[in-house]
């Protein structure tokens, strides 16, 4: 039991470790420092449209790669070895973020896109060791353990940056840039260092540890060739994929865009960082909790209830004028959004085949970030053709502010349809039949 208990504990202790990255980079500081440094002097609506683009970049990239490297994961033992690899790839490209000097939005695109592919490469083979450290009885639970640890330990790093960027002289810096750009350093410490503890207290799965290398990138490929022929067997886990393509996309939208928006429609960044810290601290308890409601309530209507409240934040988001009101926004997102994360993954986990467990979370990672092109590349299209439309003729400087405000209401808007779209699918998904099926191909 104790040995159970701080394999659990090890695994659990990379989402506190990587969480820093989604934290402090990808959802406060980079998308503040994109607009007010790197591309300073760019209008607000391209910028948005860049750093949507960026994303999309950097998702695409990785959903290429993950089916691929999660079947020659499988057919070798290799999880744990691809996790490492990735998560140090983004740990550099996060420290060299330090290097890129003001007014390199290209090079801060490519980095940052470098970094996003190491932290979601890394989670597809993280993801993939859940059911080696978790069983029937205890997968939503300890799935829900590690997005609370993320939250935890996210929250901590990014507390401890937001003071460096409101006090920078207490240590030691010059500026709030410089403390920004000294943030990104922390954040690759500490997402370097925690993961040490999964590679220590977590083994590599057993599955074909006998063979070679080479062998098993050819099995991998045959193995991804096989699983497109059969995979016609497996209509339950296709029906979830796409309903999870379409919620789980407006749930990243949401976290990658959110800053972005804020500032677009006249939020001061620091109330943005506080708002930020709020989903933290509100999401580590609501994620535990959510992972208890999923095994007494049941998964299904816990995660209807999460999306409904997204949709209820969304259309609450496009007409929100005051301060308290993004305050409120943040601790009702905090109430959900682990939880919709955490019972998703364990959700999956029940309805693929046990033996092909990290090719089919490349899938999972895959159509999630298929999805994340998506959104963001949607708000950005929309909020530019909005832009065009909303724009009179010889605008004066207060009615150029005015209509980019209005322009980034309807992009975030555009991110409803996603929502609903998604739970509609889900509606139709059988988790007892997805169990027949994987069973069958388990066995065959």
């Amino acid at each position: 039991m104790k040995q159970k208990s701080k394999l659990v504990w090890g695994w659990a202790m990379y989402d506190w470790a990587n969480s820093a990255f989604a934290t402090t980079v990808m959802a406060g500081f980079f998308p503040i420092f994109f607009k007010q440094y790197w591309s300073i002097g760019v209008d607000v609506n391209q910028s948005t449209a860049m750093l949507g683009f960026g994303n999309s970049i950097a998702s695409l990239l990785v959903a290429l790669m993950a089916p691929l490297l999660g079947a020659i994961a499988d057919r070798g033992s290799f999880k744990k070895k691809f996790m490492i690899f990735f998560a140090y790839l983004g740990v550099l490209m996060t420290a060299g973020l330090y290097l890129v000097g003001k007014g390199e939005w290209v090079l801060a695109i490519f980095v940052y896109v470098m970094g996003v592919i190491g932290f979601s490469g890394a989670n597809i083979f993280y993801d993939s060791l859940l059911p080696s450290v978790a069983d029937e009885s205890n997968v939503d639970s300890v799935s829900s353990l590690g997005f609370a640890m993320g939250y935890l330990g996210g929250g901590l790093l990014f507390l401890l940056n937001v003071v460096m960027t409101l006090q920078p002289t207490i240590f030691g810096l010059a500026d709030a840039g410089e403390a920004v750009r000294w943030s990104f350093v922390s954040v690759a410490l500490w997402w370097g260092t925690f993961t040490l503890i999964s590679i220590a207290w977590v083994p590599e799965p057993e599955i074909g540890k006998n063979k070679s290398r080479e062998n098993s990138i050819r099995e991998g490929f045959n193995q991804l060739f096989r699983t497109f022929q059969e995979i016609r067997h497996l209509k339950t886990v296709l029906l979830f994929l796409l309903a999870y393509w379409f919620y789980i996309d407006g749930v990243d939208t949401i976290v990658k865009m959110a800053v972005d928006y804020g500032i677009t429609i006249g939020f001061e960044s620091n109330d943005l960082i506080i708002a930020l810290l709020i989903v933290q601290f509100v999401g580590f308890p609501a994620a535990l909790i959510f992972g208890r409601l999923g095994e007494r309530w049941g998964v299904r209507p816990s995660i209807f209830l999460a999306i409904g409240v997204y949709i209820a934040v969304t259309i609450w988001g496009t007409m929100m004028r005051e301060k308290y009101e993004f305050y409120v926004l943040a601790v009702v997102i905090g109430l959900v959004q682990g939880g919709i994360q955490a019972l998703s993954r364990s959700y999956y986990s029940r309805i693929i085949p046990k033996n092909q467990v990290a090719e089919y979370f490349g899938f999972y990672n895959m159509l999630g970030k298929f999805a994340a092109i998506l959104g963001p590349a949607l708000m950005g299209i929309v909020g530019l053709m909005m832009r065009n439309v909303l724009m009179p003729e010889n605008p004066s400087a207060e009615e150029l502010i005015e209509v980019g405000q209005d322009a980034a209401r309807w992009s975030i808007a555009s991110i409803i349809v996603l929502f609903v779209i998604g739970a509609v699918l889900f509606y139709f998904v059988d988790e007892e039949k997805g169990r027949l099926e994987a069973d069958y191909l388990s066995k065959n």
